[in-house]
């Protein structure tokens, strides 16, 4: 049967299942499903032998429910558990999901191999003995990635735990317990950390929706688990136990796409030997490993814990309840002593008591004893009946001062603890605030946990743990919030002197100087529009006179060589010289200092600067971290830096916003925005500043370290006042300024065109940027109802930050959006925009466009779909697909006309993939 829609010349028909050329695929498959969600498991080294690891993995496939085929495989066996056992998995007879090894090391290539050929999509590796085992481990562990790639087998592991779905009762792991049904997916490198885990979750009945133990990760990574638990309906939060990353890039990827839906709560453990070395620079001492890994993680949207206990005791209270939006904390209670020290160490780390208002407190008076505290903590005293408790806890959540309430009890002889958790369910069921949870006690209180935990309130056994995830989870909101805030424009056009700044760079490497120069440093500042102090080089004293003279007393004389860079230790510098003969004797005594503490040294002369005295020194600075590249530093500097450490670090590219958020980390952003009727600084100069450092920083991977010290600040502007800058060699470059050191892909400018419409008007394509909302926005009020119903399947009913955000703030990585941007009577404005957002695996990626009804007709939509299309083979995409109302003929017929096919229609639209391989 075929059914037409008259569009075109027929192209667009639907056929049944069985006509040739026609695709009708089912539910996508994602290729970790057949690990998660196998039909059928391969146990290969399993064992009737009590004892070994390949017996306990068969009996826990047994006994954990799981309801597809188990094929035990052991050449040694013909029966393994009353299971016909095969010697290969080759001789197991139709398809085969997910393959478990446990054989010996030295047999795993093999069989990884053999996995491969039978078409086995899912392979666990629980053996151990690969990179920890030396030379000939490491030899295998690469051979097995080599078969896995060969193969597109998905493979977790080896030297793993192996991995555990209650959903599907699933446990193909050696683990002694069956994990419990929840929404949190687990994540662990450290597979004895997930048996003791697994235990304790039994224990306080903490469930999962996966439990994984990731081991050496030859293949499947945190962003692959990342990627597949962030679209599982059933994960609600993903908790990961991080010893060390291997893919930064595609960890930050997938760790922002999935954050702001999903909460990714961290215990990062160890502390890399590289991050703790010193090196030439202050950055490089401050911005340690760990330093950077936090950095990343408050990036991404990830929030990272300290011990095992906050990791569940965050995940519980995510999971459970809605976030708060302030950190305005009431405390309920029926123990003063608890109160108290609940309200202490919510002071302490940066939280706010809330202050109920007049009205809450005549509410309370009229129902509590004469004695309560008439204040927070609300303390009910010990003998208010469990209703009272639950009438004072409801009047505290309805107060518009508090964003969450800690209920406490302690167990009391008068009082039924349970009947109170039974009040504390039932006033939870009216608010949309945070309620937590704090039943101290053990034996006489479980009672009343149950009934808290059945009821979805978070609770713990001591108050401080309550605070804390209090703190966490508002800490994650706002972090969010101000990750995704519409940043302000650029005060000015920017544009660097990149290839003045590649020959700075050229020339030092190819003389075999891996450090700048102080004067290169600044004229590498300069290219990038960082201002400096004037100076000149003299390398007699004469030219010293000459130079001071010539920039105007007082001076500042420093000495200038690669190979000494921190120039006080040695002597090096000279301050506020006032005149000719001081600045004569200033040169030769910075020449004997510096051959007396540093004789091998290579001394180019001695830099002379006009002396400039500003009311701030600030450190800005960079470090290339081994595992997230270049990390910028900013805090307060000069000659004590490492003394005070008020530094806060941030990963490339920056905006304005994100610049800011770096500023206002520091305790000197209290003096640079204005103290006690001091003027405070020019905040968005300095803002720029760092969008500014930023692109330099992206645009070399030469630079390993970068100082400036000091960084000069006041209500006039600022100068940097010293450049010390480190190189290391890097590949070279195949042609422009790679981005490959970066972890956060930077904004795609080499995708911009100009192109003119039909009307003669001039349109500029462009990638989007997170500033473009509120132009976003306008365009939006151009859209009929009609296209809006076209692109959306439906209508919107409010255009709101929060929905707009969704489509300028995106990972350049997976996912693309090219606007026309026009200027009418000198405003910009767009007029369309255009779309591809990859699909799991960036093989593949889905197609959208819209145009602005004023601007239809003119040609512009087919311009830019076919600009896309060019970017889409650019970027080694295999398939775009797509997706339109049968009714948007328009649509269907500019498909059409670039080769597209119909691969099936779902009610009322056509599902459609051009192939771009």
């Amino acid at each position: 049967m075929i059914l037409e829609t008259q569009v075109g010349k027929g192209f667009f028909k639907e056929k049944s299942r069985c006509e040739i050329g026609i695709i009708f695929p089912s539910i996508p498959m994602y290729p970790l499903d057949k690990i998660f969600r196998p039909a059928s498991i391969a146990a290969i080294g399993a064992s009737d032998k009590a004892g070994t690891v390949g017996f306990a993995l068969m009996d826990n496939l047994q006994k954990g429910g799981f309801k597809g085929k188990i094929y035990p495989v052991n050449p040694g066996h013909r029966t393994i558990r009353g299971i016909k056992s095969f010697a290969s998995v080759k001789k197991i007879p139709g398809t085969v999901d997910l393959a478990v090894v446990a054989a010996p090391a030295k047999a795993v290539p093999g069989i990884v191999k053999e996995c491969g050929e039978k078409g086995i999509g899912g392979v666990i590796i629980i053996s151990a003995g690969f990179k920890e085992a030396g030379k000939e481990g490491k030899r295998m562990y690469n051979d097995i990635a080599k078969t896995a790639r060969k193969y597109g087998t998905r493979i977790i592991g080896p030297n793993c735990l192996g991995i555990i779905t209650p959903s599907e009762g699933l446990n193909a792991s050696f683990a002694s317990r069956m994990a419990l049904p929840g929404k949190i997916a687990f994540i662990s490198q450290s597979g004895a950390l997930c048996t003791a885990i697994l235990d304790w979750s039994v224990d306080q009945s903490v469930g999962f929706s996966h439990f994984v133990s990731i081991g050496e990760m030859v293949d499947v990574g945190y962003d692959d688990l990342i990627d597949y638990f962030g679209l599982d309906p059933n994960t609600a939060c993903i908790l990961i136990y991080m010893e060390s990353l291997k893919e930064p890039r595609k960890f930050m990827s997938a760790a922002r796409a999935f954050s702001r839906s999903k909460p990714i709560i961290i215990l990062k453990a160890g502390q890399s030997e590289e991050g703790a070395k010193a090196t030439l620079s202050h950055t490089g001492s401050l911005a340690g490993n760990d330093a950077a890994y936090d950095a990343a993680f408050r990036r991404a949207g990830i929030i990272r814990v300290d011990t095992i206990s906050q990791l569940f005791h965050v995940a519980q209270a995510m999971a459970m309840q809605p976030r708060p939006k302030g950190k305005r904390l009431a405390i309920v209670t029926n123990a003063g002593g608890p109160a108290v020290l609940a309200t202490d160490f919510l002071m302490k780390h940066n939280g706010l008591l809330a202050k109920l208002s007049p009205k809450t407190m005549k509410a309370l008076e009229e129902i509590l004893p004469d004695a309560w505290s008439r204040g927070v903590p609300v303390d009910v005293l010990g003998d208010t009946p469990a209703k009272k408790y639950g009438q004072a806890l409801e009047l505290v959540l309805e107060d518009e001062n508090v964003d969450g309430v800690l209920a406490i009890t302690a167990s009391q002889a008068v009082i039924s603890e349970t009947d109170i958790a039974r009040e504390v369910v039932a006033v939870s069921q009216k608010t949309s605030k945070t309620l937590l949870a704090c039943w101290m006690g053990e034996t006489d209180v479980a009672p009343g946990r149950e009934v808290l935990e059945l009821g979805s309130i978070p609770n713990y056994r001591y108050p401080e743990e309550a605070v804390l995830a209090f703190l966490r989870m508002y800490n994650y909101f706002r972090n969010l919030e101000l990750l995704y805030e519409t940043p302000p424009t650029s005060p000015e056009e920017f544009t660097p002197e990149k290839q003045k700044a590649a020959a700075i760079i050229r020339t030092a490497i190819e003389a075999g100087r891996m450090t700048l120069t102080e004067p290169e440093g600044k004229q590498l500042l300069a290219c990038y529009n960082i201002p400096t102090a004037p100076n000149e080089i003299a390398n007699t004293a004469g030219q010293a006179v000459v130079a001071a003279s010539k920039i105007g007393f007082p001076v500042v004389m420093k000495i200038d060589s690669p190979d000494i860079g921190h120039k006080t230790d040695v002597g090096g510098v000279m301050l506020n010289l006032q005149s000719e003969q001081e600045a004569k004797s200033a040169f030769h005594k910075l020449m004997a200092n510096a051959r007396q503490h540093r004789p091998e040294a290579n001394i180019q002369g001695v830099l002379v600067e006009k002396m400039v005295s500003k009311q701030f020194e600030l450190l800005v600075g960079a470090k290339k971290d081994p595992v997230f590249g270049p990390v910028i530093a900013f805090g307060m500097g000069g000659t004590a830096v490492e003394i005070f450490k008020d530094i806060c670090l941030g990963l490339p590219p920056l905006n304005m916003a994100l610049a800011r958020r770096i500023i206002e980390r520091t305790k000197v952003f209290q003096l640079l925005k204005g103290y006690r009727g001091r003027t405070g600084v020019d905040l968005e100069a300095l803002q720029f500043l760092l969008v500014k450092f930023s692109c330099l920083l992206m645009d070399f991977p030469e630079i390993k370290e970068f100082d400036i010290n000091p960084f000069a600040v006041d209500e006039q502007g600022c100068l940097a006042l010293d450049a010390h800058v480190v190189l290391e060699k890097v590949p070279a470059r195949k042609g422009g300024f790679p981005h490959d050191h970066l972890v956060i892909s930077p904004y795609p400018a080499h995708f911009t065109k100009k192109i003119t419409i039909k009307n003669g008007q001039e349109v500029l394509l462009r990638p989007i940027r997170p500033e473009d909302e509120p132009l976003e926005a306008e365009m939006f009020e151009k859209l009929s109802r009609e296209s809006v119903y076209y692109r959306f399947f439906g209508y919107i009913p409010k255009v709101s930050h929060k929905f707009l955000i969704r489509f300028t703030h995106i990972d350049y990585d997976r996912e693309l959006a090219i606007v026309a941007e026009v200027e009418e009577a000198g405003k910009k404005m767009l007029a369309g925009v255009v779309r591809l957002v990859n699909d799991y695996g960036n093989q593949s990626a889905e197609f959208a466009i819209i145009v602005a009804d004023p601007w239809h007709g003119q040609g512009l939509g087919s311009v830019m779909m076919d600009y896309m299309l060019d970017i889409a083979r650019k970027r080694r995409l295999e398939k775009i697909t797509a997706e339109a109302l049968t009714s948007n003929k328009v649509m269907l017929a500019m498909f059409e006309r670039r080769g597209f096919q119909v691969v099936m229609r779902e009610g009322s639209s056509y599902m459609v993939e051009l192939a771009l391989v």
